[in-house]
Protein backbone atom coordinates (compact mmCIF):
# COMPACT_ATOMS: atom_id res chain seq x y z
CA UNK A 1 0.00 0.00 0.00
CA UNK A 2 1.49 3.35 -0.98
CA UNK A 3 1.08 6.23 1.52
CA UNK A 4 -1.24 9.01 0.31
CA UNK A 5 -0.94 12.80 0.67
CA UNK A 6 -4.11 14.38 2.12
CA UNK A 7 -5.10 18.03 1.54
CA UNK A 8 -4.30 20.21 4.55
CA UNK A 9 -1.45 18.01 5.83
CA UNK A 10 2.13 19.09 6.25
CA UNK A 11 2.85 18.17 2.65
CA UNK A 12 4.34 14.87 3.73
CA UNK A 13 3.19 11.38 2.88
CA UNK A 14 1.04 9.73 5.53
CA UNK A 15 3.41 6.91 6.39
CA UNK A 16 2.45 6.62 10.07
CA UNK A 17 -0.71 5.79 12.04
CA UNK A 18 -1.52 7.26 15.47
CA UNK A 19 -2.72 4.46 17.73
CA UNK A 20 -4.35 6.87 20.20
CA UNK A 21 -6.24 9.05 17.68
CA UNK A 22 -6.85 6.17 15.26
CA UNK A 23 -5.87 8.23 12.22
CA UNK A 24 -2.99 8.38 9.69
CA UNK A 25 -0.17 10.89 10.26
CA UNK A 26 3.08 12.10 8.70
CA UNK A 27 6.55 12.36 10.26
CA UNK A 28 5.89 16.01 11.13
CA UNK A 29 2.68 15.09 12.98
CA UNK A 30 4.66 12.59 15.04
CA UNK A 31 6.71 15.40 16.64
CA UNK A 32 3.84 17.89 16.95
CA UNK A 33 2.33 18.93 20.27
CA UNK A 34 -1.04 17.47 19.20
CA UNK A 35 0.41 13.98 19.16
CA UNK A 36 2.69 14.34 22.19
CA UNK A 37 3.38 11.02 23.94
CA UNK A 38 1.29 9.17 21.33
CA UNK A 39 2.34 5.80 19.95
CA UNK A 40 2.69 5.32 16.21
CA UNK A 41 3.13 2.46 13.80
CA UNK A 42 3.53 2.20 10.08
CA UNK A 43 0.32 2.91 8.21
CA UNK A 44 0.53 -0.34 6.23
CA UNK A 45 0.89 -2.32 9.48
CA UNK A 46 -2.16 -0.57 10.90
CA UNK A 47 -4.04 -1.32 7.69
CA UNK A 48 -3.22 -5.02 8.02
CA UNK A 49 -4.37 -5.06 11.65
CA UNK A 50 -7.65 -3.37 10.76
CA UNK A 51 -8.09 -5.69 7.81
CA UNK A 52 -7.72 -8.73 10.07
CA UNK A 53 -10.17 -7.24 12.57
CA UNK A 54 -12.70 -6.44 9.85
CA UNK A 55 -12.26 -9.93 8.39
CA UNK A 56 -12.99 -11.46 11.80
CA UNK A 57 -16.05 -9.28 12.33
CA UNK A 58 -17.22 -9.99 8.78
CA UNK A 59 -16.88 -13.74 9.38
CA UNK A 60 -19.02 -13.49 12.53
CA UNK A 61 -21.65 -11.51 10.65
CA UNK A 62 -21.60 -13.99 7.78
CA UNK A 63 -22.13 -16.89 10.23
CA UNK A 64 -24.96 -14.95 11.84
CA UNK A 65 -26.48 -14.42 8.39
CA UNK A 66 -26.34 -18.18 7.78
CA UNK A 67 -28.19 -18.75 11.05
CA UNK A 68 -30.87 -16.25 10.03
CA UNK A 69 -31.13 -17.91 6.60
CA UNK A 70 -31.59 -21.32 8.26
CA UNK A 71 -34.23 -20.00 10.67
CA UNK A 72 -36.02 -18.23 7.82
CA UNK A 73 -36.01 -21.45 5.79
CA UNK A 74 -37.47 -23.31 8.78
CA UNK A 75 -40.14 -20.62 9.17
CA UNK A 76 -40.99 -20.85 5.46
CA UNK A 77 -41.33 -24.64 5.70
CA UNK A 78 -43.39 -24.29 8.89
CA UNK A 79 -45.71 -21.83 7.18
CA UNK A 80 -46.18 -24.17 4.21
CA UNK A 81 -46.78 -27.15 6.51
CA UNK A 82 -49.19 -25.10 8.64
CA UNK A 83 -51.18 -24.20 5.52
CA UNK A 84 -51.24 -27.86 4.49
CA UNK A 85 -52.25 -28.83 8.04
CA UNK A 86 -55.11 -26.32 8.04
CA UNK A 87 -56.40 -27.54 4.67
CA UNK A 88 -56.16 -31.21 5.68
CA UNK A 89 -57.79 -30.54 9.07
CA UNK A 90 -60.58 -28.55 7.43
CA UNK A 91 -61.16 -31.46 5.05
CA UNK A 92 -61.33 -33.90 7.99
CA UNK A 93 -63.78 -31.64 9.85
CA UNK A 94 -65.96 -31.43 6.74
CA UNK A 95 -65.93 -35.23 6.40
CA UNK A 96 -66.75 -35.74 10.09
CA UNK A 97 -69.68 -33.34 9.95
CA UNK A 98 -70.75 -34.80 6.61
CA UNK A 99 -71.03 -38.19 8.29
CA UNK A 100 -72.99 -36.69 11.20
CA UNK A 101 -75.29 -34.81 8.82
CA UNK A 102 -75.86 -38.00 6.83
CA UNK A 103 -76.71 -39.84 10.04
CA UNK A 104 -79.21 -37.13 10.98
CA UNK A 105 -80.73 -37.20 7.48
CA UNK A 106 -81.04 -40.98 7.61
CA UNK A 107 -82.54 -40.81 11.09
CA UNK A 108 -84.99 -38.16 9.92
CA UNK A 109 -86.05 -40.35 6.97
CA UNK A 110 -86.51 -43.38 9.24
CA UNK A 111 -88.60 -41.48 11.79
CA UNK A 112 -90.77 -39.73 9.18
CA UNK A 113 -91.27 -43.06 7.39
CA UNK A 114 -92.36 -44.65 10.68
CA UNK A 115 -94.73 -41.74 11.24
CA UNK A 116 -96.20 -42.09 7.73
CA UNK A 117 -96.56 -45.85 8.17
CA UNK A 118 -98.45 -45.36 11.43
CA UNK A 119 -100.60 -42.69 9.81
CA UNK A 120 -101.51 -44.99 6.89
CA UNK A 121 -102.09 -47.97 9.17
CA UNK A 122 -104.40 -46.07 11.48
CA UNK A 123 -106.11 -44.38 8.55
CA UNK A 124 -106.93 -47.81 7.09
CA UNK A 125 -108.13 -48.91 10.51
CA UNK A 126 -110.43 -45.88 10.78
CA UNK A 127 -111.79 -46.45 7.29
CA UNK A 128 -112.61 -50.07 8.15
CA UNK A 129 -114.21 -48.91 11.39
CA UNK A 130 -116.26 -46.29 9.59
CA UNK A 131 -117.40 -48.87 7.03
CA UNK A 132 -118.38 -51.26 9.83
CA UNK A 133 -120.27 -48.51 11.62
CA UNK A 134 -121.99 -47.54 8.38
CA UNK A 135 -123.12 -51.12 7.88
CA UNK A 136 -124.25 -51.34 11.50
CA UNK A 137 -126.09 -48.02 11.18
CA UNK A 138 -127.80 -49.25 8.03
CA UNK A 139 -128.72 -52.50 9.75
CA UNK A 140 -129.90 -50.55 12.78
CA UNK A 141 -132.05 -48.31 10.61
CA UNK A 142 -133.64 -51.38 9.06
CA UNK A 143 -134.25 -52.80 12.52
CA UNK A 144 -135.82 -49.54 13.68
CA UNK A 145 -138.14 -49.57 10.75
CA UNK A 146 -139.08 -53.17 11.48
CA UNK A 147 -139.67 -52.35 15.13
CA UNK A 148 -141.73 -49.34 14.30
CA UNK A 149 -143.74 -51.45 11.98
CA UNK A 150 -144.22 -54.13 14.61
CA UNK A 151 -144.53 -51.60 17.43
CA UNK A 152 -141.92 -53.43 19.44
CA UNK A 153 -139.59 -51.85 21.93
CA UNK A 154 -135.90 -52.40 21.46
CA UNK A 155 -132.85 -50.72 23.08
CA UNK A 156 -129.76 -51.07 20.86
CA UNK A 157 -126.29 -51.07 22.34
CA UNK A 158 -124.17 -47.90 22.06
CA UNK A 159 -121.34 -47.99 19.51
CA UNK A 160 -117.87 -48.60 20.86
CA UNK A 161 -115.44 -45.72 20.78
CA UNK A 162 -112.35 -46.22 18.69
CA UNK A 163 -109.18 -46.36 20.84
CA UNK A 164 -105.64 -45.93 19.54
CA UNK A 165 -106.74 -43.99 16.50
CA UNK A 166 -104.66 -40.86 17.17
CA UNK A 167 -101.03 -40.52 16.13
CA UNK A 168 -98.66 -41.37 18.99
CA UNK A 169 -97.08 -37.89 18.99
CA UNK A 170 -95.23 -38.52 22.25
CA UNK A 171 -93.40 -41.46 20.68
CA UNK A 172 -92.04 -39.26 17.90
CA UNK A 173 -91.45 -35.96 19.71
CA UNK A 174 -90.81 -37.02 23.30
CA UNK A 175 -87.12 -36.35 24.12
CA UNK A 176 -86.48 -36.41 20.37
CA UNK A 177 -83.07 -34.68 20.49
CA UNK A 178 -81.94 -36.84 23.42
CA UNK A 179 -83.05 -40.07 21.73
CA UNK A 180 -81.29 -39.14 18.49
CA UNK A 181 -78.15 -38.13 20.42
CA UNK A 182 -78.35 -41.41 22.35
CA UNK A 183 -78.54 -43.38 19.12
CA UNK A 184 -75.59 -41.40 17.70
CA UNK A 185 -73.38 -43.19 20.23
CA UNK A 186 -73.59 -46.20 17.92
CA UNK A 187 -71.49 -44.31 15.34
CA UNK A 188 -69.58 -41.85 17.56
CA UNK A 189 -66.54 -43.20 19.43
CA UNK A 190 -64.59 -41.76 22.36
CA UNK A 191 -60.90 -42.54 22.72
CA UNK A 192 -59.26 -41.68 26.06
CA UNK A 193 -55.98 -40.75 24.35
CA UNK A 194 -55.42 -39.05 21.00
CA UNK A 195 -52.14 -38.87 19.12
CA UNK A 196 -50.68 -35.44 18.37
CA UNK A 197 -49.22 -35.19 14.83
CA UNK A 198 -47.30 -32.08 15.91
CA UNK A 199 -45.24 -34.02 18.47
CA UNK A 200 -44.93 -37.44 16.85
CA UNK A 201 -41.49 -38.64 15.77
CA UNK A 202 -40.78 -38.04 12.03
CA UNK A 203 -40.60 -41.80 11.36
CA UNK A 204 -44.14 -42.35 12.71
CA UNK A 205 -47.24 -41.60 10.64
CA UNK A 206 -50.48 -40.79 12.48
CA UNK A 207 -53.85 -41.73 11.00
CA UNK A 208 -56.42 -39.09 10.05
CA UNK A 209 -58.59 -39.90 13.09
CA UNK A 210 -55.54 -39.56 15.40
CA UNK A 211 -55.99 -42.96 17.08
CA UNK A 212 -53.45 -45.13 15.26
CA UNK A 213 -49.95 -44.86 13.86
CA UNK A 214 -47.53 -46.84 11.77
CA UNK A 215 -43.76 -46.87 11.43
CA UNK A 216 -42.18 -45.54 8.25
CA UNK A 217 -38.58 -46.12 7.18
CA UNK A 218 -38.56 -42.83 5.27
CA UNK A 219 -39.27 -39.72 7.30
CA UNK A 220 -41.64 -37.24 5.59
CA UNK A 221 -40.54 -33.67 5.02
CA UNK A 222 -41.85 -32.05 8.19
CA UNK A 223 -40.82 -28.62 9.50
CA UNK A 224 -38.68 -28.48 12.60
CA UNK A 225 -40.91 -27.80 15.59
CA UNK A 226 -40.04 -27.23 19.27
CA UNK A 227 -42.84 -29.64 20.26
CA UNK A 228 -41.76 -32.56 18.07
CA UNK A 229 -40.01 -35.60 19.52
CA UNK A 230 -36.59 -35.95 17.92
CA UNK A 231 -35.30 -38.94 19.90
CA UNK A 232 -36.04 -42.62 19.41
CA UNK A 233 -37.26 -43.06 22.96
CA UNK A 234 -38.73 -46.54 23.18
CA UNK A 235 -41.84 -45.87 25.20
CA UNK A 236 -45.19 -47.29 24.38
CA UNK A 237 -48.17 -49.42 25.15
CA UNK A 238 -48.59 -52.67 23.36
CA UNK A 239 -48.67 -55.57 25.74
CA UNK A 240 -50.73 -58.65 24.98
CA UNK A 241 -48.52 -61.27 23.31
CA UNK A 242 -45.70 -58.83 22.53
CA UNK A 243 -42.30 -59.73 23.98
CA UNK A 244 -40.85 -56.23 23.63
CA UNK A 245 -42.72 -53.26 25.00
CA UNK A 246 -42.49 -50.23 27.23
CA UNK A 247 -45.26 -48.21 28.76
CA UNK A 248 -45.04 -44.99 30.74
CA UNK A 249 -45.24 -41.23 30.77
CA UNK A 250 -42.91 -38.50 29.57
CA UNK A 251 -42.54 -34.76 30.02
CA UNK A 252 -42.48 -32.22 27.22
CA UNK A 253 -39.34 -33.13 25.32
CA UNK A 254 -37.87 -30.73 22.80
CA UNK A 255 -35.92 -27.76 24.09
CA UNK A 256 -35.25 -29.46 27.43
CA UNK A 257 -31.76 -30.30 28.59
CA UNK A 258 -30.74 -33.84 29.45
CA UNK A 259 -31.06 -33.08 33.15
CA UNK A 260 -34.61 -31.75 32.86
CA UNK A 261 -36.10 -34.34 30.52
CA UNK A 262 -38.26 -36.85 32.30
CA UNK A 263 -39.69 -40.26 31.57
CA UNK A 264 -40.88 -43.08 33.82
CA UNK A 265 -41.78 -46.46 32.43
CA UNK A 266 -42.02 -50.22 32.81
CA UNK A 267 -40.16 -52.34 30.22
CA UNK A 268 -40.45 -55.92 29.08
CA UNK A 269 -37.52 -57.37 27.18
CA UNK A 270 -38.40 -60.98 26.35
CA UNK A 271 -39.82 -61.70 29.78
CA UNK A 272 -37.38 -59.55 31.78
CA UNK A 273 -39.37 -56.78 33.46
CA UNK A 274 -37.76 -53.57 34.71
CA UNK A 275 -38.89 -50.18 35.93
CA UNK A 276 -36.85 -47.33 34.44
CA UNK A 277 -36.75 -43.57 34.77
CA UNK A 278 -34.90 -40.64 33.19
CA UNK A 279 -32.25 -40.92 35.91
CA UNK A 280 -31.11 -44.13 34.11
CA UNK A 281 -31.86 -46.18 37.21
CA UNK A 282 -33.55 -49.54 36.62
CA UNK A 283 -35.31 -51.74 39.14
CA UNK A 284 -35.92 -55.44 38.32
CA UNK A 285 -39.55 -56.49 38.70
CA UNK A 286 -40.83 -59.90 39.62
CA UNK A 287 -43.95 -60.98 37.77
CA UNK A 288 -45.19 -64.56 38.02
CA UNK A 289 -47.58 -64.09 35.14
CA UNK A 290 -47.00 -62.25 31.91
CA UNK A 291 -49.14 -59.09 32.00
CA UNK A 292 -51.81 -58.81 29.34
CA UNK A 293 -52.69 -55.27 30.33
CA UNK A 294 -50.84 -52.49 32.15
CA UNK A 295 -52.66 -49.88 34.18
CA UNK A 296 -50.88 -46.54 34.68
CA UNK A 297 -52.24 -44.34 37.47
CA UNK A 298 -50.86 -40.85 38.07
CA UNK A 299 -51.34 -38.70 41.17
CA UNK A 300 -49.62 -35.56 39.89
CA UNK A 301 -50.09 -33.48 43.03
CA UNK A 302 -48.73 -36.18 45.35
CA UNK A 303 -45.97 -37.11 42.91
CA UNK A 304 -46.94 -40.77 42.59
CA UNK A 305 -46.95 -42.84 39.40
CA UNK A 306 -48.19 -46.40 39.82
CA UNK A 307 -47.99 -49.38 37.42
CA UNK A 308 -50.14 -52.47 37.96
CA UNK A 309 -51.60 -55.50 36.22
CA UNK A 310 -55.42 -55.16 36.43
CA UNK A 311 -56.03 -58.67 35.07
CA UNK A 312 -54.03 -60.43 37.80
CA UNK A 313 -54.64 -57.62 40.33
CA UNK A 314 -50.87 -57.28 40.84
CA UNK A 315 -48.91 -54.17 41.77
CA UNK A 316 -45.78 -53.81 39.62
CA UNK A 317 -43.98 -50.61 40.65
CA UNK A 318 -44.47 -47.07 41.93
CA UNK A 319 -42.38 -44.01 41.11
CA UNK A 320 -42.27 -41.03 43.47
CA UNK A 321 -41.21 -37.71 42.02
CA UNK A 322 -41.98 -34.00 42.22
CA UNK A 323 -43.59 -33.39 38.87
CA UNK A 324 -43.28 -29.82 37.58
CA UNK A 325 -44.08 -30.20 33.88
CA UNK A 326 -46.96 -31.54 31.84
CA UNK A 327 -46.92 -35.32 31.46
CA UNK A 328 -48.00 -37.26 28.39
CA UNK A 329 -48.63 -40.98 27.85
CA UNK A 330 -46.02 -42.47 25.53
CA UNK A 331 -46.54 -45.06 22.85
CA UNK A 332 -44.28 -47.16 20.71
CA UNK A 333 -44.34 -50.21 18.43
CA UNK A 334 -44.27 -50.12 14.69
CA UNK A 335 -48.05 -50.27 14.53
CA UNK A 336 -50.39 -49.02 17.23
CA UNK A 337 -54.12 -48.46 17.60
CA UNK A 338 -55.87 -46.89 20.57
CA UNK A 339 -59.14 -48.67 21.31
CA UNK A 340 -62.22 -46.57 22.08
CA UNK A 341 -63.94 -46.73 25.44
CA UNK A 342 -67.53 -47.77 25.88
CA UNK A 343 -69.72 -44.77 26.62
CA UNK A 344 -73.00 -45.14 28.47
CA UNK A 345 -75.62 -42.55 29.33
CA UNK A 346 -77.27 -42.63 32.74
CA UNK A 347 -80.36 -40.51 33.27
CA UNK A 348 -80.53 -39.30 36.84
CA UNK A 349 -83.97 -39.66 38.36
CA UNK A 350 -85.23 -36.90 40.66
CA UNK A 351 -88.03 -37.62 43.06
Amino acid sequence: MSPAVLPGSHGEKLKLFCLEDKQPACVVCQTSRKHANHKFCRVDEAAQDYKKELTSVLKVLQEKLKVFDAVKLTCDKTEQHMTSQAQHTEKQIMEEFKALHQFLRDERVVRIAALKEEEERKSRMMKRKIEEMSREMSSLSDTIRDIEERALECTPTDPERVSGALIDVAKYLGNLQFRVWEKMQEIVEFTPVILDPNTVHPHLTVSNNLISLRHSTEAPQLPDSPERFDKDTQLGQYVGDSMLWSVGVVTEWKGATASTRGHWRVDNNKGVYKARSSSDQSVPLSSRRRPQRIRVQLDWERGKLSFSDPVNNTHLHMFTNTFTKRLFPCFCSKHLRILPEKVSVVVEQHS
